[in-house]
């Protein structure tokens, strides 16, 4: 039970930080990834609140690790690598960019950025380009299969390609209600929904735990 993307009040979500660990804590989830929506205006705040939460509620005997992150969102094509920058600067240890889904006005050419600039995961990036899944396999960027209505639409398209080129795959909520985070059981629903049969779905895992192992590393 891992989900590296989630939302609070922090952003869109319904949720403020410590109900929605609770929450999550309580569904039996292991590793809980907070990343809201950041632009230039609000990346240093969101990334310092998230900090100074995880400081106070230390030893609350929560068998639940926080990564404090980011998912940078609407951010104009050629101002993605400078924020890129900003939070590797800031040591944020999980950037996510929200992709190209088919059910927002994603500027073209977002995937693509967001996959040179070096992101830990690139969100719901719906009908990506296969030169673009080509160089995240390159990169080894992560992309996302999410359980998020609307974003998951192109579950199918990204899991057939992401697969064929090899690139690591994560599985998320993109959670911002408390409906929306995971049971064990709709986990694997997701993946089954997107067409990876059994041998892919343990490769699917396995990165996930890798993924998170890695970042944990950085706390």
């Amino acid at each position: 039970m891992i989900d590296f993307h989630t939302h609070t009040l922090l952003s869109d979500g319904v949720l403020i930080p410590a109900e929605q660990i609770r929450r999550a804590y309580t569904a039996g989830y292991k590793v809980l990834g907070i990343t809201d929506h950041v632009d230039f205006s609000n990346i240093e705040f969101v990334f310092n609140s998230l900090l100074t939460l995880i400081d106070k509620m230390q030893n609350c005997k929560w068998d639940i690790k926080i990564i404090p992150g980011v998912e940078i969102t609407h951010v104009p094509v050629k101002k993605i690598e400078k924020i890129v920058q900003i939070a590797k600067d800031l040591k944020i240890p999980l950037i996510i960019v929200h992709g190209e889904t088919p059910v927002e006005p994603v500027e073209k050419g977002t995937n693509r950025a967001a996959i040179e600039s070096g992101v830990d995961i690139l969100a719901h990036p719906g009908l990506i380009l296969p030169e673009d899944i080509k160089r995240a396999s390159e990169l080894k960027i992560n992309l996302e299969i999410t359980a998020r209505k609307g974003h998951s639409i192109t579950n199918g398209y990204v899991a057939k390609l992401a697969s064929k080129f090899d690139v690591p795959m994560v599985l998320n909520t993109d959670a911002h209600q408390p409906s929306d985070l995971f049971t064990k059981k709709f986990r694997i629903t997701v993946l089954k929904g997107c067409g990876l049969e059994n041998d892919q779905i343990i490769k699917v895992e396995d990165n996930i735990k890798k993924l998170s192992k890695k970042i944990l590393s950085k706390l």
